[in-house]
């Protein structure tokens, strides 16, 4: 697998919340792809973002983020001997990013919360927020990093999008508006990107064993007016033909191959990892 990152380093920028779907095997085999997180970004929208260089002959996987304090955690290997840095970002604050330089070969877009509420109900700041976060940053991003990538003649811009990319659910305005805008976001920078050695794909998981769907449970129950434990079997898992939920190294395992060579001849794709939903 190392050798599918092209066997040198390549500077990887990852944007997530430090919990969550991680972009690395459990696997020590494959440690060298570092951990990846995607979930709650702190009420004001900040999140963590580890800048790394990618290199081969890590033993351990590893998740990098910052504590409340700010102070870097990186969990499985010391910093030092990461050799990267990990800083903290309040994406949604965009107007910071518009002047953003991002210098990175793989940039995976994998910030987002969820939140539940009936259109009538939904406050309009907090749509205007997730639409901030889960949208507009990520072009911030990929319009920070497309300048490298092209100067190089080699890009990875993979997003953590959804199946809520491709479908729809009630009480779920924000995100699914947000995810359906990262897909064609996604397909956009392909095509722009192509000439210049830069793919861009989707990975559209459904529900993910992570702290963003545990928090669900409770918000679907509410909303429903069931018990919580009603809720995988009468609400996130109707849909699916293989009823259990997304392992987050499964995503990771994904994410790790679109990241190299022989995915070279993919762009523009959105991957779909959800039990068959999509099938119906």
């Amino acid at each position: 697998m190392c050798g599918n990152l092209a066997g040198a380093a390549r500077r990887r920028v990852r944007v997530g919340a430090g919990r969550g779907i991680p972009v690395a095997p459990e696997d020590p085999a494959h440690a060298d792809h570092l951990a990846d997180s995607h979930e709650r970004p702190r009420g004001d929208g900040r999140v963590d973002v580890a800048d790394l260089a990618v290199v081969c002959g890590l033993t351990k996987a590893v998740d990098v983020a910052l504590d409340d304090a700010g102070v870097v955690q990186a969990q499985g290997i010391g910093r030092d001997e990461l050799g990267g840095e990990a800083w903290q970002v309040d994406l949604g604050d965009t107007a910071r990013l518009a002047d953003l330089s991002l210098e990175a070969d793989i940039l995976v877009n994998n910030a987002g919360i969820q939140h539940v509420s009936p259109i009538e109900e939904f406050e309009p700041e907090r749509f205007s927020f997730i639409l901030r976060l889960m949208l507009e940053s990520p072009f911030l991003l990929i319009r920070a990093a497309l300048p490298g990538m092209y100067a190089k003649g080699f890009g990875r811009v993979i997003n953590i999008s959804s199946v809520h990319g491709i479908r729809a659910s009630p009480f779920k305005s924000a995100y699914v508006a947000a995810k359906h805008g990262l897909e064609g976001l996604s397909k956009v920078t392909a095509l722009e990107g192509g000439p210049h050695g830069v793919t861009s794909n989707c990975i559209d998981p459904g529900y993910v064993r992570t702290p963003l769907v545990e928090k669900q449970i409770a918000d679907q129950a509410r909303v429903h007016g069931i018990p919580e434990h009603e809720v995988l079997p009468k609400i996130m898992l109707t849909e699916s033909a293989i009823k259990r939920l997304v392992e987050p190294a499964e995503v990771a395992s994904l994410a790790v191959w679109l990241a190299g060579s022989d995915a070279g001849m993919v762009t523009g794709a959105s991957y779909t990892m959800d039990g068959g939903w999509s099938a119906r």
